[in-house]
């Protein structure tokens, strides 16, 4: 019987949706998304913040325990496992974004890897029952992200993963553990109070915490009601419930589990080429061929001291106009930072963002001259946004170029082979070889893979020498 409420509705998706749902695509889109999330995840775990999380958790210990990324000899309960691989995940702002606007994938994979490593030995966990889980928490985001009009625009209040990305962990952890419909609802709802944190905090080390946070609270919400532990079951129905984050909420019925229509099959993801809010990604791609032009006839070098004025057209974004950043974190949001490191370096990269480049002299006198336009036609959304940049000489000439599709956007996404290098170049900087290259024949065979367990034994840095036992493919 079809459930009267949303919630209910939800519950029952959640707990009826079974792998012969999995479409070709959305098993081939998630796997992208899991390897790159997973690269990204790698890659932060060398970060402040990332460092500063791991030492808190530290003072948590449990019999049962799950892997830290990067980390051979370290682990952590599962709860913390998820919100430091999480934090890392988010700690650079390297990971996939959605449309409506979210961050995905980490507050999903790092729960369901870390609850994946706490079932019993005999319980194994395989490479497809992950897939589902991940795909059940990316398709419930997603959907209560289309709830809200207001919600198609990049945020003004606060940060989407905190919200749909709580709900997304909660319902890919209770598919894991096979909870019923009753415990479904009580999953939503003891994340729904778990929900919510303000974006001024963004540009800062506490954002990262956002994603780790969704992760986490969204694995405990499940296992409380693995519990017993209730909740309102009308959660997704109410203004007071995830209506209290949206001024236009209006809740819909998901669609029947007949031929179920995934959102992933309608709707990718962007994956980034460098770590920085998505909106600078148009910024960078119009800088860089402006500086193509202004190079041509001056020994590849950018004539700092001929050029005017630079001015960028961008959506009103209050929290990505930066005009003078002083760290990384407000770097990667800062629509003039971006565009002057691509027009003084050609391409944006981790680098990019190091001190000695958000600090030095080149860039700081091209701030000063770099102005900020809104026209009324570049909305803020990731669907319909552009990037206009241009640069007058003091000869009164305008080099200009525009950007409508960023490389990496999901209207024109990473091809496979560059996916695989960004993976590479993140992971080899904490994983040795044989780890990394195990993870990617993992991923791109996960429908077949008998025990998931092998993907945490790579990530933790361990070779495939060391992995005879759980190598091994359906």
């Amino acid at each position: 019987m079809w459930a009267k409420t949303i919630t209910g509705n939800f519950a029952s998706v959640i707990h009826g949706l079974n792998a012969n749902h999995l479409t070709d695509q959305v098993i081939q889109r998630s796997k992208r998304m899991i390897l790159d999330t997973l690269g990204v995840g790698l890659l932060g775990t060398s970060t402040e913040v990332c460092h500063k999380v791991t030492q808190y958790s530290k003072i948590y210990s449990s019999d049962i325990s799950s892997t830290i990324w990067g980390h051979l000899d370290f682990r952590l309960p599962p709860l913390y496992a998820a919100f430091v691989n999480g934090v890392a995940v988010h700690s650079m702002d390297f990971d996939d974004t959605w449309h409506p606007a979210t961050h995905p994938s980490g507050a999903v994979l790092p729960a369901v890897i870390a609850l994946s490593e706490a079932f019993p030995q005999k319980k194994k966990i395989s490479g497809l029952d992950l897939l589902l889980a991940f795909n059940v928490g990316i398709e419930v985001q997603g959907r209560l992200l289309r709830f809200s009009s207001e919600a198609r625009n990049i945020p003004k209040r606060f940060h989407p993963p905190t919200v749909v990305g709580t709900m997304g962990s909660a319902a890919a952890c209770a598919k894991l553990l096979a909870l019923d419909q009753l415990k479904c609802k009580n999953a939503l709802a003891i994340a729904a109070s778990y929900a919510g944190a303000p974006l001024a905090n963004a540009a800062t080390q506490t954002k990262p915490l956002h994603v780790g946070n969704a992760a986490k609270h969204g694995l405990e919400a499940a296992c409380l009601a693995s519990q017993g532990l209730q909740g309102n079951k009308q959660i997704l129905d109410m203004e007071s419930g995830i209506g209290a984050f949206y001024t236009d909420y209006n809740p819909q019925a998901l669609p029947t589990l007949q031929s179920y229509p995934w959102l992933l099959d309608q709707q990718d993801v962007a994956i980034k080429r460098f770590p920085a809010h998505l909106g600078t990604h148009w910024v960078a791609d119009a800088a860089s061929s402006v500086r193509r032009k202004l190079v041509e006839s001056s020994d590849n070098l950018l004539p700092l001291d001929k050029i005017e004025k630079v001015i960028l057209k961008v959506p009103e974004v209050k929290y990505v106009n930066r005009h003078s950043p002083t760290s990384e974190h407000e770097a990667r949001h800062s629509f003039q930072f971006v565009a002057c490191s691509a027009l003084l370096d050609g391409s944006m990269s981790v680098q990019s963002f190091a001190s000695e480049n958000v600090h030095r002299p080149a860039l700081r006198e091209l701030l000063c001259k770099t102005q900020l336009e809104h026209p009324p036609d570049n909305t803020p959304s990731f669907e319909s946004l552009y990037c206009e940049v241009s640069v007058i000489l003091r000869d009164s000439n305008t080099i200009s170029d525009r950007c409508d599709t960023f490389y990496g956007h999901w209207r024109k996404p990473l091809k496979k082979e560059d996916l695989e290098k960004k993976f590479q170049s993140n992971a080899s900087s904490v994983l040795p070889a044989e780890a990394t290259e195990g993870i990617i024949e993992t991923v791109y065979n996960l429908e077949k893979v008998e025990d998931c367990s092998v993907l945490s034994t790579f990530l933790s840095g361990q070779s495939a020498r060391e992995l005879s036992e759980k190598l091994r493919f359906c």
